[in-house]
């Protein structure tokens, strides 16, 4: 990916960084100067979820651990230094996400973690997913979206969707037995099957094709808002840290459980515009994969997890909660601005190459 434009301090100051030589002692100081930054800079952040500086600064971090940065050196990836400004970011925005999960949770009437099945974890997570009352961004692009509206849509989307299910693949080292091999069957899905013009990156790819934006990863980072970045880095941060793996789990869980009918009213507000099955297949394919993935991710990869370690139930509804709240305010952020005739990015849209 390129690099983006800086959106302040902190993120500046990192691309800096990362032109040093790892190693060196420009890079060491350098590095030292983004620490220093970064301590304060995070800690009075009011709203860290919304903060674009912050929020950058992480999705650059953690795509050192993806497809790398043009320009950057692969050793920067685990140099000490660094990874101790990603930890320095990571915390108050964990402790963000924690305080927008409990919200989202309301009172959930959970038994003890003991006793739980794997169906009985997976109708709690069912439960949440249907108790979900937030603004539908599928409804109203179903009904009302406009074509710019539409494409709009699918920028947001496209942070996530072009690295799509990379982040719950962290997981599967960190998994064993029967939630391991739950994971490994929806990811194989994801990935198509092992043919690659089946996987669900490339499907999405061409449905941006179909509407003339670029498909090429990380062509409108710098022209979406923080809370698009936020909830690709709530995925980075469960995936890469082992100690958030029921957190991972429990997302993958509640965004299959929440995904087939919006996907049937997506592809039907692009088919309302004219476009035909090369620009829906994307949203059609997960209607029914979905629908079967969810019954998998519930049972056998949360379900099964909780079963096998008890312990991990708080964090399975941890992730499960956290995504729902970055959602819905995802959501909001999208419909507030749409419903009132603005644009919900924060750039002008360059045009595809």
């Amino acid at each position: 990916m390129k690099i983006p434009e800086p959106r302040g301090p902190i993120s500046s100051t990192l691309f800096t960084t990362l032109a040093h030589v790892p190693g060196s002692a420009e890079g060491a100081a350098a590095v030292e100067e983004l620490r220093l930054l970064a301590t304060p800079g995070a800690a009075s952040s009011a709203d860290i979820v919304g903060d674009d500086d912050v929020q950058l600064a992480l999705f650059c971090l953690y795509e050192l651990h993806y497809s790398g940065l043009v320009g950057v050196s692969d050793e920067w990836e685990w140099e000490p230094g660094l990874i101790q400004v990603r930890r320095l970011l990571e915390r108050p925005f964990e402790v963000a996400l924690r305080t927008a999960a409990a919200s989202a949770a309301g009172e959930i009437n959970v038994p003890a973690a003991a006793k739980l099945t794997s169906d009985a974890v997976a109708d709690i997570l069912f439960g949440l997913a249907a108790g979900d009352t937030g603004p539908s961004v599928s409804r109203f692009v179903a009904k009302k979206a406009t074509l710019d509206q539409l494409k709009e849509f699918l920028i947001h989307k496209s942070i996530y969707q072009l690295k799509e299910a990379d982040p719950h693949t962290w997981a599967v080292p960190r998994l064993t037995g029967r939630p391991k091999a739950a994971l490994v069957e929806i990811q194989a899905d994801e990935y198509g099957g092992g043919h690659p013009e089946r996987m669900h990156s490339a499907l999405f790819a061409r449905t941006m094709r179909g509407l003339g934006l670029d498909d090429s990863y990380g062509a409108y980072v710098d022209t979406v808002p923080a809370v698009s970045l936020a909830a690709v880095n709530m995925m980075s941060l469960f995936g890469l840290n082992r100690r958030l793996r029921g957190a991972i789990t429990g997302h993958l869980a509640i965004y299959e459980m929440t995904s087939s009918q919006p996907n049937r009213l997506y592809g039907n507000g692009f088919r309302r515009h004219g476009f035909e099955a090369g620009v829906t297949h994307y949203f059609d394919e997960h209607v029914e994969a979905d629908a079967v993935h969810e019954q998998i991710a519930g049972r056998d990869l949360a379900g099964g997890l909780v079963e096998a370690e008890p312990e991990l139930l708080a964090d399975v509804l941890f992730g499960a909660t956290a995504a729902m709240a970055i959602d819905g305010r995802l959501s909001t952020h999208l419909l507030a601005n749409w419903e009132n005739g603005m644009t919900s990015l924060r750039a002008a849209v360059p045009a595809a190459a």
